[in-house]
């Protein structure tokens, strides 16, 4: 008879608050004992990973992923988007309501989303509802039937056709706000000013300036801070618990922290790739490095990291945005590229890589930004978000010591381009567990079964992060 299903030996383990070599045990797909194990405890398992010379962390939970399905065709979908996060260490997704026909913004488009992803996604996920003119009275049911929070986005989001997600009214989204404060759910922002950015970019466009610089330009930080600055107001009115997503700048995040201190319920995330790449990179590199709010400059960048080291910075997401390689190659110029950056493969190595081997910042602060605040946010956790006994066993074990160097062909995405191609990264995933299943490792790839569930978030008020 087997003591336990899986064990992993001689890791060193990342907690909350520390970081120790032990071993953990799995049962049932649950952790069930950390700390060293006895040499008949670990010969009666079932399976036996050696994870010596490996750092074993909480499986990164991201929570901004967008995979284009339904009614996108050729684009992204839940088989190649969870395959690329899963080898990339994640093993939890929140899908966005936006770039799907239709958008996820009614109870039967949710439903029609759940089918398509039930059995091809490799790792667990959640569906983010969206809150958009006209869809008030949809709120409840979407809120009943499990979504982990709303998303409205600020300015225009990209997509012209008729039937795509669309940008909120100043009274769409004070009344969503209302609603969704009733509810006990979390509105999740785009912010940036859409009268900014849509005024700059018809004086730019007048001109004829279409430039990696002059889109910088049309985005500045000012549409964020102004977005941001409306949002918490509009927030206070309503009482409502607010997350901003992609926050790029870090006066951005100074008016949110202040906002936190004075008693209001928002936090924010942000992206590796405006910790990674600046906007000297999006003239370099091109349209795959093309994004909203766009790549700041290193100066804003270093402002940025200083965030993170404060622990002023909650969570980081991908915000993986794939699209057809066409429409970032073909483009006639820099604003008619495909704004949004594939990602999703590399960001727990990108924060490591960058935070703990460059920056020395520790690894449970990175673990934490990575893992534990967001299950905590969407009301994942106890089950997911942490090493702890009791939780799901969603593990991710990582050679710190193999560097390699992003090429085409190891990309997962439907559509193999990315900003990171032909970048060292400092660490490498080595092991991906999802409820104790392996379902990716360095030597063999992503497991040909798919077993992510779909995970439907309970109605109550959100976890504080403090």
């Amino acid at each position: 008879m087997y003591s336990y299903d899986l064990v992993f030996t001689g890791g060193t383990v990342v907690f909350p608050d520390k970081v120790q070599q032990t071993d953990i045990a799995v049962h049932n797909g649950v952790i069930v004992h950390i700390g060293n194990l006895s040499c008949e405890d670990i010969e009666r398992s079932r399976q036996i990973v050696n994870a010596e010379g490996l750092y074993i962390m909480a499986g990164m939970i991201d929570a901004h992923v967008h995979l284009n399905e339904p009614g996108f065709g050729d684009w992204e979908g839940f088989v190649t988007g969870s395959a690329a996060l899963a080898a990339g260490g994640c093993t939890t997704y929140m899908d966005m309501p936006l770039n799907g026909v239709p958008p996820t913004v009614t109870p039967a488009a949710l439903q029609q989303k759940r089918e398509l992803a039930a059995g091809h996604s490799h790792i667990d996920y959640a569906c983010w509802g969206g809150l958009v003119p006209g869809n008030l009275q949809e709120l409840d049911a979407l809120s009943e039937q499990g979504v982990c929070g709303f998303k409205a986005f600020m300015s225009a989001p990209g997509d012209p056709s008729e039937e795509a997600f669309r940008n909120v009214d100043d009274r769409t989204l004070l009344e969503g706000m209302k609603h969704i404060a009733r509810m006990g759910r979390v509105l999740a922002l785009h912010a940036e000013s859409e009268p900014i950015v849509s005024a700059w970019t018809a004086a730019l466009l007048a001109e004829e300036r279409t430039t990696a610089a002059d889109y910088s330009a049309s985005r500045p930080i000012q549409a964020e801070l102004e977005a941001v600055r409306t949002a918490l107001e509009y927030g206070r009115q309503a009482g409502c618990a607010l997350h901003f997503v992609h926050i790029s700048s870090a006066a951005a995040v100074r008016m949110i922290q202040e906002a936190r201190q004075e008693g209001m319920d928002v936090t924010l995330e942000t992206c590796p790739h405006y910790l990674t790449l600046t906007d000297v990179d999006l003239e370099q590199i091109g349209p795959a490095a093309k994004c909203a709010p766009p790549l700041r400059s290193l100066d804003e960048q270093e402002l940025l990291w200083q965030c993170v080291a404060a622990g002023d910075i909650d969570m980081i997401t991908s915000d993986h945005s794939p699209c057809p390689t066409m429409l970032k190659t073909a483009a006639a110029h820099m604003f008619d590229a495909w704004g949004g950056i594939s990602g999703a493969q590399h960001s727990l190595e990108l924060m490591i890589s960058e935070g703990y081997r460059k920056r020395d910042l520790p690894l449970p602060l990175i673990s934490r930004m990575l893992s534990q605040a967001p299950a905590r946010r969407f009301r994942l956790y106890p089950q997911k978000g942490e090493i702890r006994i009791g939780a799901d066993a969603d593990l991710v074990l990582v050679d710190l010591n193999t560097a390699y160097t992003v090429q085409s062909e190891q990309l997962l995405y439907r559509h193999k381009h990315s900003p990171y191609v032909d970048r060292e990264i400092g660490c490498q995933v080595s092991m991906t567990v999802v409820r104790g299943h392996i379902v990716y490792t360095r030597e063999k790839g992503v497991r040909d079964h798919a077993v992510g569930q779909s995970l439907h978030i309970r109605n109550e008020k959100p976890l504080s992060l403090s």
